[in-house]
């Protein structure tokens, strides 16, 4: 099959109402890796940072800084990143390929010192990112957008952990967007091709 019919077919699969259809990246994003369980801690600290630098703006707006970012701060190498000076954090401040808000540029520092903390007391961050949904992802049935909640008892529970543990921008709301993301929960809607039950 040819890069333009597969380009033909995918047009015509029916998605999550929040996918801009206009934007072949926010597509990609969608059908590629939302919803899709991580077990690497590179990615879990990638999205933890992204879903962090997102609050107060859009996905879309992050999404498109995504490369810039992993420029940024290593590759989201959360033992190169603990390591960077104020200078190093300063100097990104001026760097037009990120959101250049003081507050989140320095909490990825504080937030990977605490990853590397939390890494090692677990064995790695992910053995104690999955406890919170005993092991499992969480697949709902949301039939429509208006359904899926902005925050669950279980992003607040990890929320207040995080917190206690000393990260930044970890707040239910954005904790809950990244079990989303990471596939902790599937909250494609029941419509979606990339909804589980569908073959």
């Amino acid at each position: 099959m040819s890069h333009s019919t597969l380009d033909a077919a995918a047009a015509h699969l029916t998605r999550c109402a929040w996918v801009d259809l206009t934007k072949p990246h926010y597509i990609q994003y969608h059908d590629e890796e939302w919803g899709v369980p991580v077990h690497d801690d590179h990615k879990h600290f990638e999205m933890l940072s992204l879903e962090g630098a997102q609050a107060g703006l859009s996905w879309e707006t992050i999404l498109r800084r995504r490369a810039g970012y992993r420029q940024a701060f290593h590759q989201f190498d959360p033992v190169k990143v603990a390591q960077m000076s104020d200078a190093q954090l300063m100097e990104q401040l001026q760097n037009p390929a990120i959101i250049r808000n003081r507050l989140k540029v320095f909490s990825v520092r504080k937030n990977a010192q605490a990853f590397l903390t939390i890494a090692e007391e677990f064995g790695s961050f992910d053995q104690y990112i999955w406890q919170f949904v005993d092991g499992e992802p969480q697949v709902n049935h949301w039939q429509t957008l208006a359904q899926v909640p902005a925050s669950t008892p279980n992003s607040d529970a990890l929320s207040k952990d995080l917190k206690r543990r000393g990260m930044s921008f970890v707040g239910s709301t954005i904790l809950y967007a990244y079990m989303q993301a990471i596939g902790m929960v599937n909250d494609h809607t029941t419509d979606c091709w990339r909804y589980p039950n569908h073959s």
